[in-house]
C-alpha cells in the first residue's frame, strides 16, 4: 500500500514529535548538570568549529564575562530560551557532522533579531539615547567575534 503526499507529510510531523518529545523528556530527565553543562562556552567551543570565536570572546573585555546563551539566545522567556536552544544544537550538530560548515560562520537573521533584543535588554538605559534604528553591532564593530580584541598595527 502506497502513502499518499499527505500521509508522508503525517508520518514525517509525527515522527519529529515524538523526536522532541523524546529529546525534552531526556533533557528534562537526563544526566544531571547535562543541562547546564550546554550553557557554558567552552561546550560551544568543543562542539563547534568556533575556535577562533572563542578566542576572540576571551579577549573581549567586559563581555568575557558573559555566556554564549547570554547572547545568542532568547532571554526573556525561559521556554524559547529552550526551544531555541534545542533548535539551533539541533542545526548546529546537523551542519558539523554533515561537513557542511561554511569558512566564515555567519549570524543568521533570527540570530540577529535575538542579539539586538539582548544587547537592548542588558544595555537598555545607554541604548534609550541613541538610533535604535541599527543593530547595536553596526557602530560597536569591536563586538563582532570577527573583530574583538583585534588591534590595529602600523
Amino acid at each position: 500500500m502506497r502513502k499518499t503526499g499527505r500521509g508522508k507529510v503525517l508520518l514525517y510531523a509525527g515522527l519529529a514529535a515524538s523526536a522532541i518529545v523524546a529529546v525534552v523528556l531526556f533533557l528534562a530527565l537526563g544526566p544531571p548538570k547535562l543541562l547546564a553543562a550546554t550553557d557554558q562556552p567552552d561546550f560551544c567551543m568543543g562542539c563547534h568549529v568556533m575556535e577562533s570565536n572563542y578566542e576572540a570572546w576571551i579577549h573581549a573585555g567586559a563581555h568575557r564575562r558573559r555566556k554564549c546563551v547570554d547572547c545568542h539566545l532568547p532571554n526573556g522567556n525561559v521556554g524559547l530560551h529552550y526551544l531555541w536552544k534545542s533548535l539551533d544544537g539541533l542545526k548546529d550538530a546537523v551542519v558539523f557532522y554533515s561537513g557542511r560548515v561554511p569558512e566564515r560562520i555567519r549570524l543568521s537573521s533570527h540570530g540577529g533579531i535575538v542579539l539586538q533584543a539582548n544587547c537592548v535588554r542588558c544595555h537598555e538605559t545607554t541604548v534609550m539615547k541613541t538610533d535604535q534604528d541599527r543593530p547595536c553591532w553596526s557602530c560597536h564593530r569591536r563586538i563582532s567575534h570577527l573583530r574583538s580584541a583585534a588591534m590595529e598595527t602600523l
